[in-house]
């Protein structure tokens, strides 16, 4: 059928672009990280997939940024790399608020690489010591101006998280074909329930086993995101904590149904678990975990649709992969379904 010949061409395709695409150029840190008010410090500044040399030094543009209204513009700019430069800030003696420090984002804008940016990347303390405030410079007004913003097929450089970002192709579609299998599954269960013939019972089982597939996966490839980017693979958070109690949910879904020498009885009180097991995926999946400190993005919200997420490079490969993985899954459930059928007939079962 063409969604099968779909299934594949979609998953082809975000494998390959997502592996593919390069990122956008970022800045992974810089050197000193703080500085005291009052004082003219020489920043060095580190990015990542940048080609600083690929323009001269007066054509880059360095700031220390606190908000829009306070900025600070580097000076006397010296490209030491394409992934390294230098730059000299003269700090005001005051802080742009009451404070005792504040936190400043680096901005490097780059005529061919575009803009990048890195948060909270030094941090300026107030200097108590009146008499070492040499600093005669003022804060900025609107400084940061006139960007380069390059339009290309390459996705969102993120600090911390580097290239396993494009796990994001393959790590969140796994949750999404676990949604729809297992929302199959539980209408096939109410068509049981309804009409109680060995067809819907299979294609439940189905449905259910192969979405329970679909969310070992996404544990996994969760996991090894995990150790990436927090240190460790495991660490007790409360978004894998819900999502391994869920798990858990739907194998007892599948003992149950073994349980009994009836495989009617069996059928007809997996059924209804099937129904509650899967009403309880919503508070353990999406409002528990928002309710708790976690260290996975999006707590307060869907980190698949947020503009801090994803940007519309990623989106042209992150829906065709939920499509194409969804789509994979409902193939993958109907084999089964295919062969449960030449099984039950071997069997005598209809």
């Amino acid at each position: 059928m063409w969604w099968k010949a779909l299934s594949v061409v979609l998953v082809v395709y975000s494998l390959l672009a997502g592996m593919l695409a390069p990122l956008k150029p970022g800045i992974t840190r810089t050197n000193p990280e703080t500085a005291k008010s009052g004082q003219t410090v020489t920043v060095q500044v580190f990015g990542y997939n940048s080609f600083y040399t690929r323009s001269a030094a007066n054509e880059l543009r360095v700031w220390l940024e606190y908000d829009s209204l306070h900025a600070l513009a580097g000076q006397d700019i010296k490209i030491l790399s394409d992934t390294s430069l230098e730059a000299s800030f003269l700090f005001p003696p005051d802080l742009p608020n009451a404070s005792t420090s504040v936190l400043l984002n680096a901005i490097l804008d780059h005529p061919k690489d575009g803009v990048s940016l890195l948060p909270g990347a030094f941090e300026l303390v107030k200097n108590t010591d009146t008499a070492a405030v040499a600093g005669s410079g003022a804060w900025n007004r609107n400084p940061v101006g006139d960007l380069h913003v390059i339009k290309d097929f390459t996705f969102p450089y993120r600090n911390v998280i580097y290239e396993s970002i494009r796990n994001t192709y393959y790590h969140v579609p796994m949750w999404f074909a676990l949604m729809f299998l297992f929302l199959a599954s539980v209408i096939s269960s109410a068509r049981y329930l309804r009409n109680p013939t060995l067809e819907n019972d299979r294609r439940a089982s189905a449905y259910a086993e192969t979405g329970l597939f679909f969310g070992l996966m996404g544990l996994v490839t969760g996991m090894l995101w995990a150790h990436y980017a927090w240190g460790r693979a495991w660490s007790n958070d409360i978004k894998q904590l819900m999502t391994a109690v869920a798990l858990l949910i739907y194998f007892a879904y599948f003992i149950l149904r073994r349980s009994f020498d009836e495989p009617e009885k069996g059928a007809r009180l997996a059924a209804v678990y099937n129904i509650f097991a899967f009403a309880s995926l919503i508070p353990l999946l999406y409002i528990v975990p928002r309710m708790f400190a976690s260290l996975h993005p999006g707590a307060t919200g869907n980190p698949a649709f947020g503009s801090q997420d994803l940007d519309n490079t990623m989106r042209l490969v992150f829906y065709p992969a939920i499509i194409g993985w969804t789509l994979l899954g409902f193939w993958m459930a109907q084999l089964r379904i295919r062969y449960q059928r030449l099984e039950d007939r071997v069997m005598d079962l209809e």
